[in-house]
């Protein structure tokens, strides 16, 4: 009777902690009308096959038997996270964090994690651990424009001249600029700017600049940037292509992740699909691994900064069922991804819905011709709204060149507006596989400033109200003279407050207007209102904020 007792106790404890780590979420409907290569998710390959296929290790059935050299796994440590730096050796340096697999509290030792660098000639591993970073969680590692090298942790990050260290552990400064900072900071993730100059996004999918990529790290949206849905969003990633912005975020709850595209990093757009979910690491024999849960994805980048694999951690349970000692735990593990082709558009004026014909090329490059590879008559081009749904320009001709084909589209059913910045090209090879590749539009600016205001300070003057507005340039170009207008709500009307010019402002150098009030507020009183700059113009920057004195 006590072991029955017993034995219910814990299907029940199995079952609660299931629940907590699991909800279903609805897919949208158009969703089903996706062709292959509309999601992220299309993307995953099988890993190649390296070492033994083998049970004799841990892991929950569904993961046995398995190849045990992809990525980073053994019997003494539990791993998570972590990302790939290629060295100036040819050797792929992975930092990684971990903790030992008898710890008394198992997975949930994790806020106890060592940050280990481990090295291997192979991108897809196996990984050895090489030495030993110091404590943290959550590791990203990342290059500054300076040579340096920076390995984010929780709360703060290592520093050193090379891959091997020594590292200096520091602490970040962080300005939210007088905007709510979403969920804390933590998990962040960052990318280098075309100017050396760095974006961050932070667990709750706020933007920070920073000039160097050490600090300050200065926040400029005042919501989050991810899809307007029921999500629990953890895990973010941002890297950047020569031609866009990309963004994947974790639903942990729903075990969804989501797939973003921008061309400032700022403002960005939702795309249709799973970025991926449970179920994608399959091997080049067939044999499948289901592991329970994927989290802090992070990708490997050539030169042209395409993400060429997934790098991911693995867990084979809930997290609270991995236990000391026991036959549970997690690893790093490496699945290899399609990657996008070199193309662009040759068109001199920007594509709209009257464009009659769209010229692509499209590179040759190792491992791949354009003029054998491509299936031409499968081939669709224009905005990924379209294309992602087997829509958009069908190919009228195509033209043999040295190094690439240039393939020309009927126009009619691009799809695109002054809200797309790529263009998609959505197709198959010759053996039948995905081939898609992103393309800078022309009449399209992609370098910008990004005014930014800070919240308006009040102070009595000679009857009226003096309002100070420090206004800052987050962009990598100068900006123009520009308009500035500060609103409030009375009501169910929208006031004017105070008006001014901000002046040219060079990347990250600020100005502080002083503005006169137009009208009287109620002291003591709280106001909702916004800050627009150029509101005449279709991307106004807006910032939200209560306002009184």
């Amino acid at each position: 009777m006590i072991v029955r007792l017993l034995l219910v106790s814990a299907i029940s404890l199995t079952s609660l902690s299931l629940s907590a780590q699991i909800t279903e979420r609805e897919r949208p409907v158009e969703w089903a009308k996706l062709v292959h290569g509309g999601r992220f998710m299309d993307r995953f390959l099988p890993i190649p096959v390296m070492g033994e296929l083998t049970r004799d290790t841990w892991g929950a059935e569904g993961v046995l038997p398995r190849y045990t050299q992809n990525g980073i796994e053994d019997p003494t440590n539990s791993y998570w996270g972590g990302n790939v730096i290629v060295g100036e050796d040819g050797l792929y340096h992975l930092f990684v964090c971990g903790w030992p697999e008898d710890s008394p509290k198992g997975h949930m030792f994790w806020p106890n994690s060592t940050v280990f660098h481990a090295v291997s000639e192979n991108s897809f591993g196996p990984y050895r651990i090489e030495d030993v970073v110091g404590p943290g969680h959550n590791p990203e590692a990342y290059q500054l424009q300076d040579g340096r090298y920076v390995i984010y942790v929780i709360d703060g990050y290592y520093i050193s001249e090379t891959l091997e260290g020594p590292w200096k552990f520091g602490t970040y400064e962080f300005d939210a600029r007088d905007r709510e900072i979403i969920e804390g900071l933590s998990n962040l993730t960052f990318e280098q700017r075309e100017d050396g100059s760095f974006i961050m996004i932070c667990r709750g999918g706020g933007v920070w600049f920073s000039r160097d990529g050490l600090s300050p790290w200065l926040q400029v949206t005042d919501k989050r940037v991810y899809p307007d849905v029921d999500g629990r969003f953890e895990d973010p990633l941002i890297w950047r292509t020569n031609v866009q912005y990309h963004l994947i975020v974790n639903d942990w709850l729903g075990r969804i992740a989501w797939y973003l595209r921008s061309k400032d990093g700022i403002n960005w757009k939702v795309d249709p699909g799973e970025a991926y979910l449970p179920g994608i690491a399959k091997y080049e024999d067939g044999t499948v691994v289901d592991w329970f849960k994927y989290e802090r994805i992070k990708v490997l980048q050539d030169a042209h900064g395409r993400a060429t694999q997934a790098h991911f951690a693995v867990i084979d349970t809930v997290k609270w069922n991995d236990l000391e000692n026991d036959h549970h735990s997690s690893k790093h593990i490496v699945i290899p991804l399609t990657v996008g082709r070199l193309i662009s558009v040759l068109n001199r004026e920007p594509i709209t819905t009257s464009t009659e014909a769209i010229h692509v090329r499209i590179e040759a490059e190792d491992g791949f011709d354009p003029h054998s590879d491509v299936d031409l008559a499968s081939l669709r081009f224009g905005a990924p709204e379209e294309v992602n749904y087997g829509w958009g320009s069908s190919v009228l001709s195509t033209e043999r060149v040295e190094n690439a084909v240039i393939v020309t589209f009927d126009g009619h059913g691009n799809g695109c507006t002054e809200d797309n910045f790529a263009g998609k090209l959505l197709g198959k090879t010759t053996e039948g596989a995905v081939l898609f590749g992103y393309a800078r539009l022309p009449g399209v600016r992609y370098l910008e400033p990004a005014l930014s205001a800070r919240k308006p300070v009040f102070a009595a003057v000679e009857g009226t109200y003096q309002i100070e507005i420090e206004v800052q340039n987050f962009g990598q170009v100068a900006s123009e003279k520009a308009e500035l207008q500060l609103l409030y709500r009375e009501g169910e009307r929208e006031l004017e407050l105070a008006s001014g010019r901000i002046p040219v402002l060079e990347p990250f150098e600020k100005t502080v207007l002083t503005l006169l009030s137009s009208r009287a507020l109620e002291k003591g009183r709280l106001y909702q209102a916004r800050v627009l700059i150029d509101p005449d113009d279709v991307d106004k920057v807006t910032f939200n904020t209560t306002i009184g004195y």
